[in-house]
């Protein structure tokens, strides 16, 4: 194993061990934490007898915590799943192994990670053992992804694991102290070790041969080109420090959106520019979330619950070919926007359990009352396939998408 960034043989240990250095400044998700955590390892041993009565578990000695779906909810699309979880944790993203979507991973922090073999109905939890991470450092993953059973993991602190094998076993690949951010994002993009990783400073690095070797697609950081360019007309550009609150990969052309935290302005890439490329924003509203809809078109969230989508099914030219959505979005903030996997049917979702859908490729909105008893914040919309979807948030809660009703 090599670090990226110096060559050397070896697995980086994270000297991190507070909360505080490992609470990721990632927009609103940062203010679901506590100050009183456990480990993965503590938490189990203290819930194991509460699981075991809430599922009826058959044997005493079983250590398998499972998740059920919950038929509590009137919507008519979405049932919640209760998740073996202590309060708090925040789910961050959730792929699937196989074309049927039935095996897959969900991620979130305080080092979770949970596994299920049926679509997503049941969830155990998955412990990769102490040679692989260490239950002392409160790991929080953000992104993982598969290409067959090649998958990929990244989180914070700084960490990078692999598979070859659908998630049976996980080997830690070393990453280097200089990397330039925290991995915020990791896509499989072929078979036999082919992956692309992105930092929240906007360094793409770019693997063919399982994380031996890694090359960088940019040439500096975010701010770097910013500064640089300080007559580029960006508003908000001019002597920039911070990072992407939001990273955004186009599966078809390989093109990034990276948001700018402030949500002033954003940035784009597409394969083989040197540099990131700066955008004002459409709306004089600031940008809450933003990313690549199925038609190749882009999407913006703006503060308030406005929605706009580019006119164009590309990243558009001009800054003010967007058109705002019609959405009643009660003054909630939206988070998240995504689609079935053709495209058909899109949802959006934001703060106290708001969830919206539309069947017109986002012109018009139609209000899900039946997820307004939700308590909390909804994060992340993703679809496997048209009937295999789910929505993320904050306290453990996951929603499953069962289809009209």
């Amino acid at each position: 194993m090599r670090n990226i960034g110096d060559g050397k043989k070896t697995i980086i240990r994270s000297a991190a061990k507070n909360d505080d250095a490992n609470e990721i400044s990632f927009s609103e998700k940062d203010d679901e934490h506590t100050t009183n955590k456990l480990t993965k390892r503590e938490f189990g041993m203290k819930t194991f007898a509460f699981t075991s009565l809430s599922l009826f578990a058959s044997s005493s000695s079983s250590q398998t915590k499972e998740a059920f779906a919950d038929d509590s909810l009137n919507s008519n699309f979405w049932e919640k799943v209760n998740l073996p979880l202590e309060p708090g944790v925040i789910l961050l993203d959730i792929a699937f192994t196989d074309e049927n979507a039935r095996h897959g991973f969900l991620l979130g922090t305080r080092q979770t990670i949970l596994e299920t073999f049926d679509g997503g109905k049941t969830w155990d939890a998955k412990d990769l053992g102490q040679d692989v991470i260490d239950d002392e450092v409160n790991y929080r993953f953000n992104s993982v992804s598969f290409n067959g059973d090649e998958g990929w993991i990244v989180g914070k602190p700084a960490i990078l694991l692999h598979t070859v094998d659908a998630g049976k076993t996980w080997e830690r690949v070393g990453l280097s102290p200089r990397l330039p951010g925290i991995p915020v994002l990791i896509t499989a993009t072929g078979d036999n070790g082919v992956a692309e990783m992105v930092t929240d400073q906007g360094a793409i690095y770019l693997t063919t041969d399982a994380a031996r070797n890694w090359k960088a697609a940019v040439e500096e950081t975010v701010d770097a080109t910013l500064n640089r360019t300080v007559s580029s007309g960006v508003q908000g550009a001019s002597y920039y420090t911070g990072s992407f609150s939001t990273v955004s990969r186009n599966p078809e052309t390989g093109e990034y959106i990276g948001l700018s935290s402030r949500g002033n302005f954003y940035m784009s890439w597409a394969p083989g520019q040197a540099y990131w490329q700066p955008h004002n924003r459409s709306s004089a509203r600031r940008i809450q979330s933003m990313g690549w809809r199925k038609d190749g078109g882009v999407w913006q969230l703006t503060r308030g619950g406005g929605i706009y989508l580019s006119d164009t099914k590309a990243l558009p030219e001009e800054d003010d070919e967007f058109t705002e959505g019609k959405i009643g979005s009660r003054g909630y903030g939206l988070l998240d926007l995504g689609s079935n996997a053709s495209g058909t049917k899109y949802f959006t979702v934001g703060g106290s359990g708001s969830v919206f859908s539309s069947e017109d490729k986002g012109k018009t909105w139609k209000r899900d009352r039946g997820t307004d008893e939700v308590a909390g914040n909804l994060y992340k919309v993703a679809f496997a396939k048209d009937d295999v979807g789910f929505i993320l948030g904050n306290d453990g809660i996951l929603l499953r998408y069962r289809g009209s009703a």
